[in-house]
């Protein structure tokens, strides 16, 4: 041996995903199929099947075979079609932004602005996680953050902190109030209706919730800041970022500032109030944002005076980087895919229900809590997983001796634990945009899971034990 070292390193996410797939697709053949009968429900003008309890039963076993590994990421393409297009789009509008030197610009003024105001400075990270909390909290915010984390990690490294506080500030901003809901049409109010509660009832305990949760992410992405700001070689980022640091481009001129480039930002900013208005008034969906983002792309790249023909070319370059979040999402999706076809997704639903029931009453919503969290591992969308699994906790709620109530916050908190999971295509969007390994992320972000995972276990005491309601 030549006394050397080597440094173990992660495969490539694609081929974690890989494997995790195979893992699923073998435990598929474990597994006994089953289902439960389901129905259709309309939640505020909007159908959607729901699971009827105590309908579950067994199947003839269904096998499927190995060409399922390579069947289902294709199947992901189409079943993930608007959020990878929507990537797809972000990626392409934001290179031609980029490409008339408004954003590099905007991003220097604003950081020169900041250097002047030092005590203003240290409040630009919490102040907008706040606001992006809001925004989940109220309105269910999660893919809408993904093109914010384009504008965001130059901020982020201006001021002198590392991209992955620019990935924290609108990802882990939206998932704090999108977990800790007060409001959240797609997790508090469709898990509430189907559990035949009064809609956002127990606000007074979910705001509470909301601040200590929002409090704590802020708190640990600022003690991160800090040290990165006076330590910078301590980021896991580092090697990442010193090609979009300023020192990276002080060798090169000024991008140019006037008002072709102004006109770029005011669209820019004209854009972003178009789509909180159209989400909360309009109650717009991906490809409604996708459509204003393409829309911006063309406005602003003729705006910055590029030539179509260049404004083609830059928005074709930024959607090819996009390559590798699409078929991440692809791979991911295929997760749920293979649990769907193989019929074993209620079987695992029925089984986790069994376990709850027969734990002791203190413990059952910290179970169902977990419960919930590996269920959210393959169906990270907080609409689908309320529509599959509240139907059959809630009336379990009733049996075991806890309220609905608690059922379903048992089940909103559960959301803390996605900003990890690979399966999830906001996650791996966000990160893909973000271009930060999973890895690298993951374990950043893993000591913050366990702490608000702790968090999640000790909100539910008090429910349990005061018989939180209404009912």
């Amino acid at each position: 041996m030549d006394g050397t070292r080597k440094r173990f390193r992660l495969p490539h996410t694609l081929v974690l995903i890989f494997i995790l797939i195979a893992g699923v697709y073998l435990l598929s053949l474990l597994i006994p199929s089953g289902e439960f009968k389901r129905e259709k429900r309309s939640f505020e003008g909007v159908e959607r099947q729901v699971t009827l309890p105590g309908t579950y039963h067994l199947l003839a076993k269904k096998y499927l075979g190995p060409e399922w590994l390579v069947i289902a990421p294709v199947r992901g393409f189409a079943d993930g079609v608007l959020i990878i297009s929507l990537v797809f789009i972000f990626g392409g509008v934001i290179n031609v932004m980029q490409k008339t030197g408004a954003i590099e610009g905007g991003i220097q003024r604003l950081s020169a602005f900041f250097a002047r105001r030092r005590k203003l400075k240290r409040l630009v990270v919490p102040a907008l996680m706040i606001v992006f909390s809001l925004a989940g909290s109220t309105y269910g915010m999660s893919e809408e953050s993904i093109p914010f984390v384009l504008i965001f990690i130059p901020l982020a490294i201006s001021l002198g902190y590392d991209s992955i506080v620019g990935v924290s500030i609108p990802f882990l901003g939206a998932a704090a109030g999108f977990a800790a809901a007060c409001f959240n049409p797609f997790t508090v109010g469709i898990a509430q209706g189907f559990s035949d509660l009064p809609l956002y009832s127990g606000l007074g305990y979910r705001l509470a919730l909301w601040a200590l949760g929002t409090a704590i992410i802020v708190a640990y992405v600022m003690v991160y800041a800090e040290k990165v700001r006076k330590d910078p070689e301590s980021s896991p980022v580092r090697d990442l970022d010193r090609g979009r640091s300023p020192e990276a481009s002080a060798s090169s001129a000024a991008p140019p500032w006037g008002w072709p480039q102004k006109s770029v930002l005011l669209i820019l900013g004209a854009g972003m109030a178009l789509l909180v208005y159209g989400i909360l008034v309009e109650k717009w969906y991906m490809e409604e944002i996708a459509a204003l983002f393409l829309a911006m792309g063309l406005i602003a790249g003729l705006a910055g005076r590029l030539r179509p023909s260049l404004v083609a070319e830059h928005f074709v370059a930024g959607a090819r980087d996009m390559m590798n979040v699409a078929f991440i999402i692809a791979c991911g999706r295929a997760v749920l895919i293979v649990l769907q076809e193989a019929m074993v997704l209620d079987t695992i639903l029925y089984y986790s229900a069994a376990l709850i029931s027969s734990v002791p009453r203190l413990l059952t919503a910290q179970i169902m809590f977990l419960v919930q969290s590996v269920i959210n591992f393959f169906i990270h969308s907080g609409t689908a997983q309320a529509a599959l699994t509240m139907p059959v906790m809630a009336p379990l709620s009733d049996l075991i001796g806890i309220t609905r109530q608690t059922t379903v916050l048992s089940f909103q908190l559960c959301e803390f634990v996605n900003p990890i999971l690979p399966t999830s295509a906001v996650t791996m969007g966000v990160l893909g945009v973000a271009r930060i390994p999973w890895e690298k992320w993951a374990k950043w972000f893993l000591p913050l899971m366990l702490i608000l995972m702790a968090f999640s276990l000790l909100a539910l005491v008090p429910p349990v034990l005061l018989k939180w309601g209404p009912f």
